[in-house]
């Protein structure tokens, strides 16, 4: 799987999650995204936005150093630029 099919994969797991009221990220890499993923939409999608953020925080509460910083989420090629994961979201949302 290349890196925008991965991309796409994880945006699409974070759209799902930013309609469920109980969703819980199932990994380091999840939690990172789904935290990153809620500051980007947190504008335009207040609601989903507050999910995936109470999804990211319920991961990070059990593995507290497992949060990174955007550009480490960027480095590790988890997403490939905020603004198009940005945009990619508010389609997914749409």
């Amino acid at each position: 799987m290349n890196a925008r099919e991965l991309e796409d994969q994880f945006l699409s797991r974070c759209a799902t999650a930013a309609t469920q009221p109980n969703a819980v990220a199932n990994d380091q890499r999840e939690a990172n995204i789904f935290r990153m993923a809620a500051l980007l939409i947190q504008s335009r999608y207040p609601e989903a936005s507050s999910r995936l953020l109470h999804a990211s925080t319920a991961y990070f509460s059990q593995h507290k150093n497992e949060q990174l910083t955007a550009s480490e989420v960027i480095r590790n090629g988890w997403l490939i630029s905020l603004p198009r994961a940005r945009d990619l979201l508010y389609r997914k949302l749409n």
